[in-house]
């Protein structure tokens, strides 16, 4: 019996850790530690992201922001926004991840969700970003609340990807996004 408290007073800072879930969105600090879990979806590795992807088992949807244009250029300057190496074949739905959606925003997340998945609310999605980046978490959270039943959160996004070394290809944001 002692030694087990021993061992659970050596790991109560790691404990103390773990991000819990809100109970709403995220709304500031979106590049943080994120939770290890997401109420009602599924948590993917990168190994069982892989996985899916190759068996084309579900729609992939990067909730990456677009970069904003950096502020002070001088005038004449020409701003070519850096391209976006993602999961080959997903839906590049930038600026869906906040945690509070202006309606346009909201309304262009819905359509995009819908045209990616035909409008299946049964159809398997995976929501990604970058590593420690709750606009993912945010985003498989807000398409449950629309509706859909299958969703899956790879929280370590891109980074992960890339890591294991798994194919990227540049994508272009899906039109009508702000």
């Amino acid at each position: 019996m002692r030694r087990v408290g021993i061992a659970l007073a050596l790991l109560w800072p790691f404990a103390a850790l773990a991000v819990p879930e809100p109970a709403g969105y995220r709304t500031e600090a979106y590049r943080a530690p994120v939770p290890e879990t997401l109420a009602g979806a599924r948590v993917l590795s990168p190994e069982a992201a892989h996985a899916i992807w190759r068996a084309g088992g579900a729609v992939f949807v990067d909730v990456l922001p677009r970069p904003p244009k950096p502020e002070g250029l001088p005038d004449g300057t020409i701003w070519r926004e850096p391209p976006r190496r993602s999961i080959p074949g997903a839906t590049w739905m930038p600026n869906v991840g906040y945690g509070a959606l202006a309606p346009l925003n909201d309304a262009y997340f819905r359509d995009g969700l819908t045209a990616a998945t035909g409008g299946d609310m049964d159809r398997a999605l995976v929501f990604f970003c970058l590593a420690e980046c709750w606009m993912s978490w945010n985003a498989a959270k807000r398409a449950m609340e629309y509706g859909y039943v299958d969703v899956m959160w790879f929280p370590e996004g891109t980074d992960g990807w890339a890591f294991y070394d798994y194919p990227t290809e540049v994508l272009e944001p899906r039109p009508g996004g702000r």
